[in-house]
């Protein structure tokens, strides 16, 4: 099973959003979404790979679950923008296959 691609990602979002009225929030208010669900993500983080342990009273929930909600925050934010995160991809790589070319030690073939 071939997993989807981003753009597929964006359209599904999409498609969900777009059955509500309201649609997406407004990129500011997705930012401030966006950064509670990492604080979310590093908290699970920190409880499974760091010295913080949980209270008795938190719930379980895992990292790839909070993964994911950062993931859907940041599809609806880029479709709130139009941007193609395929393309942003692209840009990204190509930046760190040139600017940070020589910036970490290879493992030798």
């Amino acid at each position: 099973m071939e997993g989807k691609s981003m753009k597929e990602l964006q359209i599904e979002v999409d498609t969900y959003i777009g059955q509500f009225k309201e649609g997406y929030f407004s990129p500011l208010a997705m930012l401030a979404r966006l950064t509670e669900e990492v604080g979310e993500l590093a908290r699970e983080i920190n409880h499974y790979h760091g010295e913080k342990q949980k209270k008795a009273t938190e719930t379980d929930k895992e990292i790839e679950e909070e993964l994911g909600d950062v993931l859907f925050v940041l599809l609806c934010l880029a479709n709130s923008l139009e941007i193609d995160l395929e393309k942003s991809h692209e840009i990204v790589m190509s930046k760190f296959k040139t600017r940070d070319r020589d910036r970490w030690t290879k493992i030798e073939e």
